[in-house]
């Protein structure tokens, strides 16, 4: 694992652990690294997230299992998270989830086989004045209907492919 992370991140991760009063601080930052690497944070990573900031591998574990954007298993190249809050639901996102559910024919939870895609459901994705909405990764989308869904849906296969 530590091969694969760059050992000039580890060296950053470390000095700025040392100087901090609680290194904890940062353990969002390390996660965050080493699943931009791997696409999520396997358990070998919670281990170095540990080991780097000096504290047990249960404190990164509570942190990683927490935070819904922290994958703790192999997600698709486009993970979806689809807001669930009251707000998106009185606004049309049940109907948004069930579709993405039938486009993409999988259930909450789950990669589509040509591991493209995974969809998540979000408490909040705090985007309410633009419910319904999703998350693809970092891009944000919201005021979403069905046909825009199949919009983002063909350009994000297009992306990959190109």
């Amino acid at each position: 694992m530590k091969k694969l992370l760059l050992k000039k991140e580890i060296d950053a991760f470390r000095k700025k652990a040392q100087k901090l009063e609680h290194p904890r601080e940062m353990v969002i930052d390390l996660l965050r690294a080493i699943q931009d690497h791997f696409g999520w944070v396997p358990d070998a990573g919670v281990e170095l997230a540990a080991d780097i900031l000096g504290v047990p591998p249960i404190e990164v574990e509570e942190v990683a299992t927490f935070y819904d954007k922290i994958y703790r298993q192999k997600v698709g190249r486009y993970p979806i998270h689809i807001c669930d809050s009251i707000c998106c639901w009185i606004r049309g996102g049940e109907e948004i989830a069930a579709h993405l559910q039938q486009q993409l024919g999988i259930k909450l939870g789950q990669t589509t086989s040509d591991g493209l895609f995974t969809l998540l459901p979000t408490c909040c994705l705090g985007g309410c004045g633009r419910a319904p909405s999703i998350m693809v990764g970092k891009r944000f989308y919201g005021h979403l209907t069905c046909d825009g869904l199949d919009q983002i849906i063909a350009q994000l296969r297009e992306e990959a492919v190109g």
